[in-house]
């Protein structure tokens, strides 16, 4: 018997070492401690795809009233003002997610399709060029904040800055179990610079996400000020870091599967298909959180009501249970509808379709300009986060068609 299988399984998501490959201690919770406690930190945490899963749907027993993150400072009854309806239960969650809605609609998407090509376009060519670049910083981490920043009317001058400060909003540094100084500023300035956007469209309206949502109304009832500007940095966060992380993580496993990848770059059309696979095998939100309304029963165990509970979505997406031979990478596989990635139930994530058609796109202009392509490991830098999982530079060389 090894050492590993004597010594009992260990999880600390803000452990470094856990951020370089998570997946071996997901698949020991999974098998050996399925219901995780970790005192020290304060949490519960499920890992088997059918708990995630349940967990997600069960939105009685496991409240998202205190927010989303395992971070003491984001958690708490005021996360909704950062977290906007991820942060809440029904009702309140519901009539937010319905004004919201007004706004952000599927055709307002749909409508982005053209433009997004156009910023893939902007950012890409010129990287292509040089031959060698980091593609989070010319692509990957410019694309999703600038979609994001054409939705809600930023001005293209002020857009570097607000995709530096949202950068600074989830990384962390080793060693701190919070929510660092450097992220707790730029989400306050984050958060006066939308404030004020807010009260310039107050005063006059654009054809614009933010002026759709102050004009957006059921049955007389408004979005309030402070409702926008939640739901903004929800944008910001949610929005534009997972699918940076998403388009990082698709190159990174891309480069490590030739096999797979090779037909892809062939035939571009096929890009949804890398967009699938890569959100289950190594999704960019790996880990939410909820809040136990009463005891809960797991594996003969007990979660006492008022605990925080981890949902571990990167682990239910490596559940052998659920997808034959989990660990491999295997671009074409029939899974989207199984995938815990966007959560469930009420939850289920607003801008998955967004994320969907922006990874798309530029994944499929990639495959139309680039014959073949590899990633230089000694350049890669990870993000150090307890919930998004991608990366903070990703050098890549080229082969242009």
């Amino acid at each position: 018997m090894t050492e590993a299988l004597i010594d009992p399984v260990v999880f600390n998501p803000y452990d470094y070492h856990f951020h370089d490959d998570p997946y071996p201690t997901y698949k020991r919770l999974r098998e050996e401690s399925p219901l995780y406690h970790n005192p020290d930190v304060g949490f519960w945490a499920l890992s088997r795809y059918a708990d995630v899963v349940d967990g997600f749907k069960d939105n009685k027993r496991l409240s998202s009233a205190n927010g989303v993150s395992l971070d003491p400072a984001a958690y708490g009854p005021h996360a909704h003002y950062v977290m906007s309806f991820l942060a809440m239960d029904d009702p309140r969650h519901m009539r937010l997610r319905q004004l919201v809605s007004r706004g952000f609609t599927p055709r307002r998407v749909a409508e982005l399709d053209g433009r997004i090509l156009e910023l893939t376009k902007q950012h890409l060519v010129p990287a292509l060029g040089a031959g060698e670049f980091d593609w989070i910083t010319e692509v990957a981490g410019k694309l999703p904040m600038d979609v994001i920043s054409e939705l809600m009317g930023v001005p293209e001058p002020d857009r570097a800055e607000l995709r530096r400060k949202a950068d600074l909003v989830v990384h962390r540094e080793a060693g701190v179990l919070d929510v660092p100084q450097p992220a707790v500023e730029a989400s306050i300035s984050l958060m006066g610079y939308y404030k004020e956007m807010i009260a310039q469209r107050r005063r006059s309206r654009t054809d614009d996400l933010t002026s759709a949502l102050l004009d957006a109304e059921i049955d007389g009832d408004k979005l309030s000020d402070q409702e926008i500007l939640g739901f903004m940095f929800l944008m910001v966060v949610a929005g534009n870091e997972t699918t940076t992380k998403l388009l990082g993580n698709a190159l990174y496993w891309g480069s490590h599967h030739r096999e797979q990848i090779t037909p892809v770059l062939d035939d571009p059309e096929r890009a949804s298909e890398w967009v699938e696979e890569t959100l289950r095998y190594d999704t960019s939100s790996q880990i939410v959180a909820r809040t136990s309304v009463v005891d809960l029963e797991y594996h003969g165990r007990t979660i006492p009501a008022g605990e925080k509970v981890l949902l571990l979505i990167g682990s239910a997406n490596r559940d052998a249970d659920v997808f034959e031979d989990a660990d491999s990478f295997q671009i074409g596989r029939s899974s989207s509808g199984k995938l815990a990635s966007f959560g469930g139930g009420v939850h289920f994530c607003l801008g998955a379709h967004l994320a969907k058609l922006e990874a798309k796109i530029a994944l499929a202009e990639f495959g139309r300009r680039v014959s073949d392509y590899e990633v230089d490991e000694s350049g890669i830098e990870r993000v150090h986060s307890t919930n998004v999982r991608g990366f903070a530079a990703l050098p890549v060389k080229v082969q242009v068609r």
